[in-house]
């Protein structure tokens, strides 16, 4: 069995190659055109319309893969190189984004889970390593504080995990939709099916960082005991 330590630091080396390979495909496909000179705004606004939602807004937003769906304001919130982009990556991007505003519009149950797990996980995540730290200094007088902490981030895990079917329902969602449109072909249908599939599997890794850092601290608080 891998040791934990190396177990922590083989996951920490395939997020970075995965993050490494999202920028590279993204970058690829950002000077691939979007057919008709659709920006990432526009496939927005055409997706959002197609699906009957005319509540939920469109903003630019700073930064670099930033992009999200606001539930609690309803918007749709692109990074400048999507808002104002005319690309493959862009618009897959967009389109995306705009599936977890259609999920929220059909009251998809994962979004609402993840929803109502936001506020308990921002809590948790603020110090969940602080009382793990602390409970393995005490392990053997207090073990339950160790316990504690591991159920703090055993929130954090599961927050990974329902994140997963709500982004990849987001990009099936997007992919449906472009093949529908008739906007893109089979060619740049697959090029955008690339690009949201690197951008879920950084979701996955997530995941398994959670997973491996509670696997960690319990192979490091038997070691103590």
């Amino acid at each position: 069995m891998i040791p934990q330590f190396w177990l922590v630091i083989l996951v920490a080396i395939v997020g970075f190659i995965v993050q490494a390979r999202l920028q590279s495909v993204f970058a690829k496909y950002s000077k691939v055109p979007f057919p008709g000179g659709l920006t990432g705004r526009d496939v927005a606004e055409k997706m959002l319309r197609d699906n009957g939602i005319t509540n939920v807004r469109i903003t630019s937003t700073r930064g670099n893969l930033t992009d999200n769906f606001n539930p609690s304001n309803l918007t749709v919130n692109l990074s400048e190189p999507v808002y104002g982009t005319n690309s493959i990556s862009a618009g897959a991007v967009a389109a995306h984004e705009c599936g977890h505003a259609v999920q929220h519009a059909r009251g998809y149950a994962p979004m609402k889970l993840r929803a109502a797990l936001v506020p308990v996980v921002t809590f948790s995540s603020r110090i969940a390593m602080w009382v793990v730290l602390a409970g393995l200094l005490v392990i053997n007088t207090l073990p339950s504080l160790f316990w504690i902490g591991i159920g703090l981030l055993a929130v954090a895990l599961l927050f990974s995990l329902v994140t997963l079917p709500v982004e990849l329902n987001a990009s099936r969602r997007a992919l449906a939709w472009l093949k529908g449109s008739g906007l893109v072909d089979a060619r740049q249908l697959g090029e955008a099916k690339q690009a949201l599939t690197w951008a879920a599997i950084t979701y996955i890794v997530a995941a398994l960082s959670a997973l491996t850092s509670i696997i960690s601290y319990i192979g490091i608080a038997r070691n103590r005991r």
